[in-house]
């Protein structure tokens, strides 16, 4: 645990070990809480409306169980030609 002081304007420094850990860097937004009497910080990061899908939890899901199928080897390809796609597929 690492101590560090509020200055003036109520601002205080994260130590780099933590910002190191969690590839904090200057700019970068912070969610401030209370809970149970604590000061709690959480990293946020801004998502592009365009990406919004991608992080939605139906989403994660699929990325999640699509990594477990690569790493226990249930792939196909890859495939040199459209058609040789289509075969394996049965198209």
């Amino acid at each position: 645990m690492a101590t560090t002081k509020i200055t003036r304007n109520f601002q205080v420094s994260i130590p780099k070990a933590i910002r190191d850990q969690l590839h904090l860097e200057e700019g970068d937004l912070l969610e401030v809480a209370e809970r149970d009497g604590q000061i709690v910080m959480i990293p946020k990061r801004l998502i592009d409306a365009d990406q919004a899908w991608f992080w939605t939890p139906e989403r994660q899901k699929g990325e999640r169980e699509a990594d477990e199928d690569i790493k226990a080897g249930r792939l196909s390809g890859p495939f040199k030609t459209i058609d040789e796609l289509k075969k394996h597929l049965g198209a």
